[in-house]
């Protein structure tokens, strides 16, 4: 049977949906040592039916959806601009920029593609862009996530802090040229 898969912007009617799976996926990436309480904290804050609205809405933000059958299997958001972050300016220096804030997707669909077509429909978006470069943040303990950016011509570039609840996660700052 036929995959069919697609890769396409989010639209305001996936909200529910594109929230459900934030909710569901954020955990997978969180060291083992970020309690529940924390993470829930961050997934109410940020990744919310309203805050995937206000992404939605932001000109500096597409939030791209990989779609199976109706059903969306995890999703994309890139955010144009340049880092505030001190750590992050000292580690990108091939400006202007995009990040790939999040790349996410449903467990059950890991080693299906869908990873894959979402990073390279992100890397073409940034192409449009006209960036120099495209940059994304990642825990230094996510291993798997970090072969898998590496597979998609990202290089660690330097090192950032990432505040989760009362902790301070430390990743690694991966750039590839765009």
């Amino acid at each position: 049977m036929e995959r069919r898969l697609e890769i396409q912007p989010a639209a305001p009617d996936q909200l529910a949906e594109l929230a459900d799976v934030a909710a569901r996926t954020f955990p997978l990436a969180c060291p083992p040592a970020v309690g529940p309480d924390d993470v829930a904290a961050f997934i109410a804050e940020n990744l919310s039916r309203e805050r995937f609205a206000d992404y939605l809405a932001d000109p500096d933000r597409t939030v791209l959806v990989a779609v199976e059958d109706g059903r969306i299997l995890g999703y994309a958001m890139m955010i144009r601009g340049v880092p505030d972050d001190p750590d992050v300016a000292a580690a990108v220096t091939e400006l202007p920029t995009v990040e790939v804030s999040k790349m996410y997707v449903l467990p059950e669909s890991h080693g299906s593609g869908a990873a894959a077509a979402l990073m390279t429909a992100a890397l073409q978006h940034a192409q449009t862009l006209g960036v120099a470069s495209v940059w994304l943040g990642v825990n230094q303990r996510n291993e798997r996530a970090q072969r898998f950016y590496g597979k998609h011509g990202f290089a660690v570039a330097g090192t950032k802090r990432f505040r989760l609840g009362g902790h301070w996660e430390q990743d690694y700052v991966m750039v590839r040229p765009a």
